[in-house]
């Protein structure tokens, strides 16, 4: 293993997000150091970016995953679930923990990273959609850092570099509107989830790209901009940009916006979450805004995709209902891909678990996780009694 460069642990590398961070990796030249890697269900992937980076730890998901990964990858400490990712998280050697992960798993070694006084870049919203209040106090108590490593967010934070945060009178949030933009509701009776994975724009994994079909991770970033940059729910539009050229935008007391652009890749975000406040040049070409030619907005459809609403309410109410409405969601999507319900049953399901909860006031972990049980108990017997 490398000792040059800044320390870095990735959890999530087999996932879209750490594609494109090898991306980044392989531009900056040694620039960091990889410590620790978790992967999912792609075992050849991490095996293959274990091998090439040579990192002391490793994490999979199972016993059975952790035992071929130990024969292939001799060198490094072959870790397993959740405790793995809280042990490679708060390795002592790493600076930075770039959470790539997908749903609430990230919300354990996101704290434990923070309470070590860590960096952490976050690709993973979930975190703080359920907890944002809990992760921002154990990011003081700890000394760590969260930064936002999502396109929108990331562009928002650039956006407010050197500006006093008094003078900000909103956030605007765009959203490429999925692949269903301008659909009728009968239209989308029937949809698949192969035609819910074909995103216009970017390329994601399939419980994001489903989220980004039903607007419901527009929302989540709602309430994650919310506990980033310290703005009431109120304050933080949306608006459909189909180009996805204009990452997001901020508008001040004085009337005047400013907006985040450039080319459509989570290259650029995620390069500069790794640099800042440095930038560094990027293999890809620059953004040709006389070949663009224009820019379209249009104010997202809250009929035709109830889960953007659902995620204000969920904002509004506070408490465990973000927790609830995430975790019900979770089950939905799978329940969605799996064929077992339809596109639209997500956001009716997502409404019944959210109208249930009883947005508790959040105090600890334990109460964010038996809200997050209960509301996937009710999402699953919703599902089982469509069967």
């Amino acid at each position: 293993m490398s000792t040059q460069g800044k320390k870095v642990a990735i959890l999530g590398c087999t996932g879209s997000i750490g594609d494109t961070c090898f991306k980044v990796l392989d531009n900056l030249q040694g620039e960091f150091a990889i410590i620790g890697l978790s992967g999912g269900a792609k075992e050849e992937k991490l095996i293959q970016r274990a091998l090439s980076w040579r990192p002391s730890q490793v994490c999979v998901m199972d016993e059975q995953a952790r035992e071929r990964v130990r024969s292939e990858v001799p060198e490094a400490e072959v870790l397993c679930g959740a405790e793995g990712l809280i042990e490679i998280a708060t390795n002592p050697d790493v600076e930075l923990v770039l959470n790539g992960l997908v749903g609430a798993i990230g919300l354990p070694p996101t704290m434990a990273a923070l309470a070590a006084g860590k960096t952490v870049a976050m690709a993973n919203k979930e975190p703080l959609v359920m907890a944002g209040g809990l992760v921002l106090q154990q990011a003081r108590l700890g000394g760590g850092t969260v930064l936002p490593l999502d396109s929108e967010p990331n562009a928002i934070w650039q956006c407010l570099k050197g500006e006093d945060s008094k003078g900000l009178r909103r956030i605007i949030l765009t959203a490429s509107g999925g692949p269903f933009f301008g659909r009728s509701l009968e239209q989308m009776r029937e949809i698949s989830p192969a035609q819910a994975l074909d995103h216009p724009t970017w390329k994601m994994g399939p419980k994001i790209t489903v989220d980004s079909a039903t607007l419901m991770n527009k929302g989540f970033e709602v309430i994650e901009a919310s506990w980033l940059f310290g703005v009431e729910i109120e304050q933080i539009d949306i608006v459909v940009h189909r180009q996805s050229v204009v990452h997001s935008l901020v508008e001040f007391v004085d009337g005047a916006m400013l907006a985040h652009m450039g080319k459509t890749d989570m290259l650029l975000p995620i390069q500069y979450a790794l640099t800042h406040p440095e930038r560094r040049e990027v293999p890809i070409e620059p953004l040709d805004l006389a070949l663009l030619g224009q820019l379209d907005f249009a104010e997202p459809d809250r009929v035709n995709f109830p889960c953007l609403d659902l995620c204000y309410e969920a904002g509004r109410r506070g408490g465990t209902a973000p927790a609830a409405l995430n975790a019900a969601n979770e089950e939905a999507v799978a329940a969605f891909l799996a064929g077992d319900i339809g596109f639209l049953d997500i956001g009716d399901l997502n409404r019944r678990v959210l109208d249930d909860c009883k947005a508790e006031e959040v105090s600890d972990l334990d109460l964010v996780f038996a809200e997050d049980d209960r509301a996937r108990r009710q999402a699953r017997e919703w599902v089982a009694s469509r069967q």
